[in-house]
């Protein structure tokens, strides 16, 4: 574990979380543009990004967080591809989309699909805040539209919504 420094203040849970989900964003973005496995990628944040970089989070994120975000995409990669895909515009492909959107979204969808501690609407409120960070236009509209239809075929009951049939679990 990393000592906190002057330059990485602990934050609160909250705080934490939020630098763990743009440091995972960051990570999976680097999956993808490197073709590196997450447990390098989860460790090279580990030694030289947490603490080092200030740009990268305004403090200490939440490592353990980090890392189950990081882990979790790969291995739940074809349901999260394929949920956010039936979210998308018809003739939309996820491949079209912006490596960085790609990135958000995959973490996003993520939370929604295997982080039932997290409330779908902190999920959708904090990877659309984490947008904003890389984009200004129109795609933090995009990412809530998305992440949204995700979470109420995926969450339903969250939104005092009964499940399509397609997403119930037995």
């Amino acid at each position: 574990m990393i000592a906190p420094s002057a330059r990485t203040p602990e934050l609160s849970s909250g705080d934490a979380r939020h630098a763990a989900r743009l440091a995972a964003v960051q990570a999976i973005y680097q999956m993808e543009l490197s073709g590196s496995d997450a447990e390098e990628v989860i460790q090279e944040f580990l030694d030289h990004r947490f603490g080092h970089e200030a740009e990268l989070s305004p403090g200490k994120p939440d490592e353990e967080f980090f890392a189950s975000i990081v882990r979790g995409v790969p291995h739940h990669q074809v349901e999260i591809d394929r949920s956010v895909a039936r979210g998308l515009a018809e003739g939309w492909k996820l491949q079209r989309i912006d490596s960085i959107l790609r990135a958000i979204l995959r973490a996003g969808a993520l939370e929604l699909i295997a982080r039932r501690d997290v409330p779908a609407k902190v999920v959708i409120d904090e990877y659309v805040d984490i947008c904003h960070a890389f984009f200004s236009a129109d795609e933090p509209a995009f990412v809530n539209a998305v992440l949204d239809k995700l979470a109420h075929r995926k969450r339903a009951a969250e939104f005092g919504e009964i499940p399509p049939d397609d997403e119930l679990q037995f």
